[in-house]
């Protein structure tokens, strides 16, 4: 059976659902003015006839074994998302705004309590609005290995093999293999863009990967070790979604 066939089939026999969450709330700072605050690289055709987020929720469709995408923007970009989904014949579950730009952890924070309000085994792919993926094909047999570490409670992410050495990048180590699923491995460190040198000597290595900013984990697993860790934060993001409702947006 095909990658597709399989998260298909995980799906209809009642497995855990895979929910994509994409981050939505960067500025893209780097490519302005083509990029922009009020217009960021997200919301722009870089890549492809669509645009990145476009992109980004089309890798997700629900004929894979996902649920409908919940996105986490700013809230100035609400009905720009909004609008460029719906251009796709795409509907999300709910797009969660943010006043202000929190980073990744908070977001991912706020979209596992939501997901968690209605089903308790959530399994979140989370995913940056802004990456160019080549092969989907690739990337949903990346999820389908990744699914026994994270239905164990493993919060995974996914590493790219270096093609050169760079310094805009973080640096993922791989350690040992994880008992049970092939194709997945520990974590020994992470390095946030190293210089020249050291991006060099990671490369040479063969054991470091990029960073790609893509995690497949289940909800309560990351809320579970978010308290551990940061209870601060949890207790923050619990505050800020008092009054969240289920519905989608109009």
């Amino acid at each position: 059976m095909d990658t597709l066939g399989t998260l298909a089939k995980f799906h209809q026999e009642g497995s855990a659902q895979i929910h994509p969450v994409i981050l939505s709330g960067g500025a893209g700072t780097r490519l302005w003015p083509l990029s922009r605050a009020s217009y960021p690289k997200q919301l722009l055709k870089l890549a492809s006839e669509r645009t990145m987020l476009q992109d980004t929720a089309v890798r997700g469709l629900s004929d894979v074994g996902f649920a409908a995408p919940l996105v986490v923007c700013n809230e100035d970009h609400r009905f720009l998302v909004d609008d460029q989904l719906q251009q796709i014949g795409i509907k999300p579950q709910a797009i969660l705004l943010e006043p202000l730009a929190r980073n990744t952890g908070p977001a991912i924070a706020v979209a596992a309590l939501w997901l968690l309000a209605s089903d308790p085994d959530a399994l979140m792919l989370v995913q940056p609005s802004d990456h160019v993926i080549a092969s989907p094909a690739d990337f949903h047999s990346a999820v389908m290995r990744g699914l026994g570490a994270a239905q164990a409670g493993r919060l995974v992410t996914f590493g790219v093999k270096p093609s050169r050495a760079d310094t805009g990048y973080g640096y993922i180590q791989s350690g040992e293999p994880v008992e049970g699923v092939e194709g997945v491995f520990s974590v020994d460190r992470f390095v946030e863009k190293p210089d020249y040198d050291t991006a060099q000597r990671f490369v040479d290595s063969g054991t470091f990967f990029w960073n790609s900013g893509i995690f497949l984990l289940s909800a309560r697993a990351y809320i579970g070790e978010l308290s551990r860790i940061n209870p601060a934060m949890l207790s923050a993001c619990k505050t800020s979604t008092r009054g969240f409702t289920m519905n989608s947006p109009a």
